[in-house]
């Protein structure tokens, strides 16, 4: 919707996901029975719509990918939060790929697009009020553009160059074992979305921007990047609400600044993994933001903004900046197959206290694949999330208990658990049923037009995923 209105309509459960929950699992050992053939069967195809007749072959041949991924899912905030509901919404994504080299023999260049098509609205928005979203494709609706950039290799491909409107959350702090999970902080970290401005050049809000990668070793590598410093072009306010289309292309609000080292050992150097098993690996970051920020506790006269006789405008503090740091680390094999058993992640992250939100993020989780008998492709995990409200963020809480309002709450942590189990029904599709807990939504905010902070969330959801 281009006026950028939450729309609050419901998911009933489609044909479509009844079918795919009714869906027989496909044995684990179908692959080595069946016989080779030249086109897969319906439940073992890549897409639901196949090969078009052998199109998207014959683009691909020709260096075009045409990716398209649907998303739908529906959460009930059985618990807690500022009122009780049910919500669906969904997520149609549209990438389209091209490869010079195959297309007209210029090597090593690679040109990307991806837009959305969002419908429904989020639970965090209407009803829970936390920090970090329960949905990672929760976003106001309407269509709109993500990403739209041109790659260029070098030196077989040790090093690349990237340019055009980006997004860091592709590239920059992500986790594998963190990819499972459906929260939006097990993406783009909550430290982040709430300490940068419009939440930084991330879902689903990209910014111009370049990168640059470079692969020392072939066990080290160096990412960095420059951003515009505010997806919304510094016009205030929400920021998907400000920019409802991704077409800003906002070069406003200084400039954001992010690098990354990764290092992956080989699998089986240590004979930790065995032989062609996955490895670990570990990432160390720092970002930078060149804009100006609101001092969390402090007026622009010195006094507490808490105080009736301050100026009531939060004092102005220069720059911004963080470390991070990323951990993938799987435990054991399980079986022949290398990606399969149980692994776990961690992440770190800090920045400065007087002019940020959060302060101190952690998560981490497990998870395994193939966990159930007879289920290779499905994958369970349980992860946990904490973000540390800032010391003078806090201050300013206590401040108002001293001018007054005794009951005020002292906003102090939010934390998350999420329970999660990804099915594979088939090649082309996965069902989720994923349960969260919220504990001090927004670090225990005050619930709107009460006395009272915002109640502990239970959050119960379902995921559908459909490659078209």
């Amino acid at each position: 919707m281009g006026d950028g209105k939450t729309m609050r309509a419901r998911l009933s459960p489609t044909p479509l996901l009844l079918a795919l929950l009714a869906a027989p699992a496909r044995p684990a050992s179908a692959q080595d029975e069946a016989v080779a053939t030249d086109t897969p069967g319906f439940w073992d195809r890549d897409a639901l719509t196949g090969d078009w007749g052998g199109a998207r072959t014959r683009l691909q041949d020709d260096g075009l990918v045409l990716t398209l991924v649907y998303v739908g899912e529906a959460f009930d905030l059985a618990q807690g939060g500022v009122k009780r509901d049910t919500v669906g919404e969904g997520r149609l994504e549209a990438t389209v790929e091209l490869d010079a080299q195959a297309a007209f023999d210029w090597h090593g260049l690679l040109f990307h697009a991806t837009a959305y098509g969002i419908h429904g609205h989020g639970l965090s928005r209407c009803c829970l009020q936390n920090i970090a979203t329960v949905s990672n494709i929760e976003a106001l609706p309407g269509p709109r553009l993500f990403t739209l950039w041109a790659q260029q290799s070098l030196w077989d491909g040790r090093v690349s160059i990237r340019l055009g409107q980006l997004a860091a959350d592709d590239e920059f702090v992500t986790s594998r074992g963190a990819a499972l999970f459906v929260n939006g902080t097990f993406g783009w970290q909550a430290i982040t979305g709430a300490d940068l401005p419009g939440g930084g050049p991330a879902y689903p809000l990209a910014t111009p921007g370049a990168r640059l990668q470079v692969s020392a070793t072939p066990e080290l590598s160096f990412l960095g990047a420059v951003f515009s410093g505010d997806p919304a072009g510094g016009a205030g306010g929400d920021a998907q609400a400000q920019d409802t289309s991704g077409t800003t292309f906002s070069f406003s609000g200084g400039v954001f600044t992010i690098v990354e080292a990764q290092y992956q050992p080989v699998a089986d150097r240590a004979g930790l993994w065995g032989g062609g098993g996955m490895a670990p690996v570990f990432k160390l970051g720092a970002w930078f933001h060149g804009g100006t920020f609101n001092d969390e506790h402090h007026a622009s006269d010195g006094l507490t903004l808490a105080d009736p006789r301050s100026s009531g405008v939060p004092a102005r503090r220069r720059n911004d900046w963080g470390l991070y740091g990323v951990a993938d680390v799987p435990l054991w094999r399980d079986g022949d197959r290398p990606d399969a058993g149980p692994s776990a992640f961690l992440r770190l992250a800090g920045a400065p206290a007087d002019r940020n939100l959060i302060t101190f993020y952690a998560d981490g989780g497990l998870t395994w694949k193939g966990i159930l008998p007879g289920r290779p492709e499905d994958t369970a995990g349980l992860a946990g999330a904490f973000a540390q409200i800032g010391s003078a963020a806090a201050g300013l809480d206590q401040d108002y208990r001293a001018y007054g309002r005794p009951f005020y709450p002292v906003r102090d942590h939010e934390v998350l658990l999420e329970l999660s189990y990804q099915a594979v029904v088939a090649g082309w599709a996965t069902v989720q049923p994923n349960v969260q807990y919220v504990i001090h939504p927004g670090g225990n905010v005050l619930a709107p037009g009460r006395t009272v902070p915002v109640g502990d969330g239970l959050v119960l959801g379902l995921r559908t995923s459909v490659r078209l």
